[in-house]
């Protein structure tokens, strides 16, 4: 393993000297990708300094133990010689880690979609406690939040809800929310107090740029209309909404939030940018097959993943049997603890299958 982390510790020092070059100085998109190249690798590279002085000061201790006789200075030598191998072995773990190939869309934003599924207006509700969690999660971790689409049920819920969260490490964080969550309670309009289970259905996407995902224009057939949803006067007195239908795939984004149809037809397409990136990568995991799927990131849309249960106050993630009795808190953005636990079982899991 040292070796791999040599190896790359040297790319770090190489990227160094082939950005002093005045040749590829004054050339900003060269720059741009060796720094990024870079950045990628800084804390394997750090980690690997010290791991480096670590075992040089390991070294000197080994020698001076193997002069001095009983002293006070043998027993301090020996105390620090302790330390020093509980921090190897530390860093020894933390390059494992470091080891293992980055998701290349970690840092980018994210596109969420969140559609109400069995439970009628109660699973629309529900749809709409999903995204005020994300959204106070977003917050907490200093990201924006911006609406790109949405299909309001009337009470207060959403039938569909699409937004994108734009901040650093966004989809790394929220990539493990994919999947079908559940509600158990009571709803306001139950008379004799029954729990009912409403189930949503929340979409996790990387954000492409058009560089990244290539679309023909002839592939396009775009529609514009009068908007019909909430937003006021302003919205549906011109033909501002926007239905862009992909016609090889069959995908049909629309967008009529925008009270101007270039907005609403640029919000549109990174949507249809991000569906179908998901769709080239749902159709390569299917072809790894089950055995090599992630615990936390089957891919499987379908598969339920955690419980909102109201009223036992409790929260259950079904893929790690992770169990909290503090709902209100999770709704209310507090997603660490959750999102922390998968993070780091996923990391486990490859490492396994690094090693195995």
């Amino acid at each position: 393993m040292i070796e791999k982390v040599a190896a790359v510790a040297a790319r770090y020092e190489e990227l160094n000297r082939i950005m002093a070059d005045p040749a590829v100085a004054t050339d900003p998109d060269l720059i741009r990708e060796y720094a990024q190249e870079q950045s990628d690798i800084s804390d394997l590279y750090r980690a690997y300094q010290r791991y480096q002085q670590v075992k040089a000061e390991l070294d000197d201790i080994a020698l001076m133990l193997e002069e001095e006789g009983e002293s006070e200075l043998r027993d301090f030598a020996e105390s620090e010689q302790q330390a020093l191998r509980d921090e190897q072995q530390a860093l020894r773990d933390e390059l494992r880690v470091l080891l293992l190939p980055k998701d290349p869309n970690d840092n980018k934003n994210v596109i969420v979609e969140i559609r109400a599924g069995a439970g009628g207006d109660e699973a629309g509700l529900f749809a709409a406690d999903l995204f005020r969690m994300y959204s106070r999660y977003a917050e907490g971790n200093r990201w924006k939040v911006d609406i790109l689409s949405s299909n309001e049920s009337g009470i207060g819920g959403y039938k569909e809800i699409i937004f994108e969260v734009a901040g650093q490490g966004a989809y790394s964080r929220l990539k493990y929310e994919s999947g079908v969550h559940r509600v158990q309670r009571v709803p306001t309009t139950e008379s004799q107090g029954r729990i009912h289970t409403s189930t949503a259905t929340v979409v996790v996407m990387p954000e492409q740029e058009e560089v990244d995902i290539e679309i023909n224009d002839n592939d396009l057939r775009i529609d514009v209309y009068r908007s019909s949803g909430h937003g006021g006067q302003s919205v549906n007195t011109t033909d501002s909404a926007v239905r862009i239908t992909h016609l090889p795939s069959g995908i049909v984004v629309t967008c009529q939030d925008e009270k101007s149809q270039l907005k609403n037809k640029i919000k549109a397409m990174a949507v249809l940018r991000a569906r179908l990136y998901d769709m080239e990568q749902q159709k390569r995991d299917a072809e790894l097959g089950a055995a090599r799927r992630s615990q936390v990131q089957t891919g499987d849309r379908s598969e339920k993943i955690r419980t909102y249960n109201f009223p036992q106050s409790r929260v259950t993630d079904h893929r790690i049997n992770m169990t909290t009795y503090q709902l209100d808190s999770v709704l209310g953005g507090d997603l660490g603890d959750y999102i922390d636990a998968l993070a780091t079982t996923e990391q486990a899991e490859r490492l396994a299958e690094l090693e195995g």
